[in-house]
């Protein structure tokens, strides 16, 4: 049994900015059916879905900053909801608002109201977190904190195997302790030596990788680096998942379009 695999549109942002309907096209070739939004690339919501309806592609889920969401909630789940997503995420929050932030308890009961919002409309709001929500607050990671407090009909996960595993924990793991609150997946790769400091996720702007892709830590494609990926893909299935969504938030190595059809091709391998 394999679960249907999206790709997050964040991994090809620049051939999308470039050339967006040739990009879409290539991306179903690759062999993705769906897609996982990081923006609309300054188009209507009408615009993208006939773009996405041109590429014969849908629409999982998208990530939606929480300002967005703040700004103009209604509008904003209406655009998602009309590309045809299941799902809508908060992609990060700052460190002050973020579980164990200073600030953390202005915030709850935004997203509260923003995921009562989501399923009142048939969307589910999910949070996408880096390595910094794994900070202890009193005994528990600030993540969990995060989801014993907003209650699970109102907030799902949308795990980054990727940055749980630079946090230290077992991805795999982490997927099966929220088994029925993760319907969406992030799978992600990635190399790491062991000088890369605290705050680890600065290097998702290109810190931490030296020019030719050989740092201490570097985004690679599906297969390519430290993550077992059928472990990953096991407890996914095990913990209900709807959906896996590849993700790779730089590519040192290769293209962009490379990167994401060498994900493709490595799932196809396992029968995904």
């Amino acid at each position: 049994m394999a679960l249907p695999v999206a790709v997050q549109l964040y991994s090809v942002r620049d051939d999308l900015t470039n050339d967006c309907a040739g990009t879409l096209k290539k991306v179903k070739d690759m062999g993705y059916d769906y897609v996982e939004f990081a923006g609309l690339w300054g188009k209507t919501a009408e615009e993208v879905k006939k773009l996405l309806d041109d590429a014969g592609l849908k629409a999982v889920s998208a990530h939606v900053p929480y300002d967005a969401f703040m700004a103009d909630l209604d509008k904003t789940l209406a655009d998602y909801k009309l590309l045809g997503c299941e799902f809508v995420s908060i992609p990060w929050l700052d460190a002050k608002v973020a579980p164990g932030g200073e600030d953390f308890g202005t915030i709850v009961d935004s997203i509260l109201k923003i995921g009562k919002a989501a399923k009142a409309v048939g969307l589910t709001l999910l949070y996408h977190n880096h390595d910094f929500e794994f900070r202890k607050v009193g005994d528990a990671y600030g993540l969990d904190v995060l989801y014993d407090t907003i209650p699970a009909e109102f907030l799902a996960t949308q795990i980054d195997t990727c940055w749980v595993k630079v946090a230290g924990l077992n991805p795999a793991e982490y997927v099966r302790k929220y088994k029925g609150r993760a319907p969406v997946v992030h799978l992600k790769d990635f190399i790491m030596g062991d000088k890369v400091g605290d705050k680890l996720y600065e290097l998702i702007e290109g810190e931490g990788a030296d020019d030719d892709g050989k740092g201490d830590f570097d985004f690679r494609p599906l297969g390519q680096g430290l993550q077992n990926i059928p472990e990953i893909l096991e407890a996914s299935l095990y913990s209900g998942a709807k959906y896996v969504v590849v993700e790779q938030d730089q590519s040192s190595t290769c293209p962009p379009l490379e990167a994401v059809k060498a994900s493709r091709d490595y799932l196809k391998s396992l029968g995904w």
